[in-house]
């Protein structure tokens, strides 16, 4: 019997509009910039030419509007699931950038103890659990094809990592997850056999600060 291969890409939202540099996580009322919506029509021209069968985006706002033009190229409607979401994280909602976030506060240093968890927000495991799952269920809605599911930093490269079998621990400021970026996994009758990994949108990133980092998106 021929084996059916599906290529599910987990797509990073576009730019936020985030004036006050907080960690915004799960936040209602996140939209995309400016910036953003280009890096979505970018992403929407580069898949233009693809087998897509079906869109699916996290329920927060800046991943449904980065679906969108995705979702219209295709003449498709866009899905929702909960399992994409953005990681749970203590620090949601404050400032979180070295040198003048809540880091200054000793009092929150305890959410901190343990970075291979981690201790202050989502265990990764509990993400790499709820993403495989929507991976799978993905492959499901369009065996053969492609589809895309809009989702979000920490959970996009958790998922990967275990995809590849690599520890959990990492460096922030070092994930290959730029925004709007695929990470494009290839899907076996209901196995992970490949990972891609692309930025369509990489010439409409913004210059990085390296004197601070932001976490979260």
């Amino acid at each position: 019997m021929a084996e059916t291969k599906t290529v599910v890409h987990l797509m990073r939202h576009g730019e936020v509009y985030n004036p006050d540099g907080i960690l915004y996580g799960r936040l209602p009322g996140f939209r995309l910039s400016d910036l953003g919506r280009k890096m979505a029509e970018r992403v929407a021209d580069h898949l233009a030419d693809h087998d897509v069968k079906a869109v699916v985006a996290s329920p927060l706002q800046r991943a449904q509007e980065t679906a969108a033009p995705i979702a219209a190229r295709h003449d498709l409607e866009i899905g929702t699931d909960e399992r994409l979401i953005e990681a749970a994280n203590f620090f949601e909602g404050k400032k979180f950038s070295v040198g003048d976030g809540v880091l200054k506060r000793p009092a929150v240093w305890f959410k901190l103890w343990n970075p291979f968890k981690p201790s202050w927000g989502e265990p990764y495991k509990e993400q790499v659990k709820r993403m495989h799952a929507a991976l799978l269920a993905a492959a499901e809605l369009a065996p053969g094809h492609e589809v895309v599911l809009v989702s979000h930093q920490l959970p996009i490269w958790i998922s990967r990592l275990a995809a590849e079998h690599r520890s959990f621990f990492h460096d922030p400021r070092k994930r290959e997850c730029t925004l709007a970026s695929l990470t494009s996994f290839e899907i076996t009758d209901g196995r992970i056999t490949a990972v891609r990994y692309s930025e369509p949108a990489k010439d409409l990133l913004p210059v990085k600060n390296t004197k601070k980092f932001v976490a979260g998106a």
